[in-house]
């Protein structure tokens, strides 16, 4: 006997897309098959005539219940909340970062996550782990058995991003710091992400702009610049290319991102682009508006004709994940910051992530139906070690589904979200729109209500397929 038999749908499986059943037993899919094959005994039908059936997304950049950048102890939305709201917008897995502070062991940071996460969150995740500034010896040293643990990904900084006084402890790691990290990644088939702005012509430009009087948060564009996106890549890949390290880049935003990652893939290197849904639909000119800096996110919003690239790498090829940078705070925080140096980062866009992506890229630009799975959900899980128990709607993997009816077409109200007292996304007009999510077999959220039970997502250790750390796949 089956447990769920969804049924009537387009589906979207790694060998096409079609109208086929999807069966469940326990938290697997067990089989895909041609329609009403299976008549044996099932516990349910879903009937999803009319629905688009993809895996439930996965997000491969967030940053949950963390320090927030500036004065003060305050922190990012909590594991249970950014999980609530991921699974009505269709994401199944989330990965955060466990913060490794100078002065602190990785076993510290790791176990930090783990009390954080552990029973308080709805849907599945794992962690990347950031490491800020100078990284010692020891660290180093060390990195390997946490790697063979399933901690297979590694976050730094070429930049302190925010100016002295805003920017608390150091991020940047230096070149010499990457090279010995980058060496580690490799020999030990890791990932290392890396935020890439080159931190001189990012504290150059805060103190020239403080010079000359145009703090003013909407010229952010010259802090965090294309050059500086320019620059940085390409100071990381040839020390990449130096190492043989696989390198993801976070956050692309400027048409320069793109062209490198797209050199350097050329090469043969392991390299891999992500950019965030917010990059992609606003552009500069929105820090124009009332209370435009609602819209920032480190680093900068860029030029129309950028954000028109960064689509055209989501939905052709060039990037490889859709992801948000999610830093969830209130409103209140969000405004406060008036200038180039005191804006606060971030926005709350895990909820709205896979439902943007399906109605820009596939309802208004054409974009397939299986490459929106691989930017939202495949891609991630083959980078980061997920594929194919996430990711994929296949035999064996986990029974992670979202359901989308493309006939949804409407303005998005506040009604529409469930975190965080304002959103970006509001007013924005969509066509298409997640409307149930499927959590390792048991259903999550229905009719515009949560089903799943509190607390029950797992932790995913994850392993790193040679193919993905030793050549450009994807």
């Amino acid at each position: 006997m089956l447990d769920l038999i969804i049924r009537g749908g387009q589906v979207v499986t790694p060998w096409g897309v079609g109208d086929w059943d999807v069966c469940i037993q326990g938290d697997k899919i067990v089989a895909i098959t041609a329609p009403n094959t299976m008549t044996d005994d099932v516990g349910r039908v879903i009937d999803a005539t009319g629905k688009v059936v993809v895996p439930g997304g996965i997000e491969p950049h967030a940053h949950i219940d963390a320090p927030i950048m500036g004065p003060g102890n305050l922190r990012t939305a909590p594991p249970e909340q950014v999980s609530r709201a991921a699974l009505f917008g269709g994401t199944t897995t989330l990965l955060d970062f466990a913060i490794h502070h100078p002065g602190n062991t990785i076993a510290e940071a790791m176990q930090e996550r783990t009390n954080s996460w552990r029973g308080n969150s709805y849907a599945d995740y794992a962690h990347h782990l950031m490491l800020l500034g100078d990284i010692p010896q020891r660290t180093l040293e060390s990195l390997h058995e946490h790697i063979e643990d399933g901690w297979t990904s590694v976050k730094i900084f070429t930049t302190n991003i925010r100016p002295p006084e805003m920017s608390g402890e150091p991020r940047k790691v230096g070149m010499g710091h990457l090279h010995d990290l980058m060496t580690v990644i490799q020999r030990h088939d890791a990932m290392l992400l890396v935020h890439s702005e080159d931190d001189d012509m990012v504290q150059y430009m805060y103190e020239k702009l403080q010079r000359e009087e145009r703090n003013e948060w909407w010229n952010m564009p010259q802090v965090h610049s294309n050059e500086s996106e320019d620059v940085s890549f390409r100071r990381v890949l040839r020390v990449a290319e130096w190492t043989g390290a696989p390198v993801y880049f976070v956050h692309v935003s400027a048409r320069e991102g793109i062209n490198a990652i797209g050199e350097a893939r050329n090469k043969g290197m392991a390299i891999y682009g992500e950019t965030l849904h917010n990059y992609a639909c606003f552009n500069a000119n929105n820090y124009k508006e009332e209370d435009g800096m609602k819209y920032h996110t480190y680093p900068s919003l860029k030029s129309p004709e950028d954000a028109a690239m960064l689509w055209k790498g989501i939905a052709w090829g060039g990037l490889h994940t859709m992801a948000t940078d999610e830093y969830c705070t209130d409103w209140n925080l969000k405004i406060a910051g008036k200038t180039v140096r005191d804006v606060t980062g971030g926005h709350n866009g895990a909820e709205t992530r896979v439902g943007i992506t399906y109605s820009e890229g596939v309802s208004k630009r054409g974009m397939s139906l299986q490459r929106f799975v691989d930017v939202t959900s495949a891609n991630c899980a083959r980078i980061m070690g997920l594929y194919p128990r996430k990711g994929a709607l296949a035999p064996g993997s986990d029974a992670d589904i979202t359901l989308i009816d493309p006939t949804i077409k409407k303005r998005l109200t506040m009604d529409d979200f469930h975190i965080s007292d304002y959103s970006i996304w509001e007013d924005f007009e969509i066509e298409g729109w997640p409307v149930m999510t499927i959590m390792r077999g048991t259903v999550a959220v229905e009719d515009g209500r949560l089903t799943a039970p509190a607390g029950g997502g797992q932790w995913l250790p994850r392993k790193l397929d040679r193919e993905v750390t030793s050549r450009p796949i994807g």
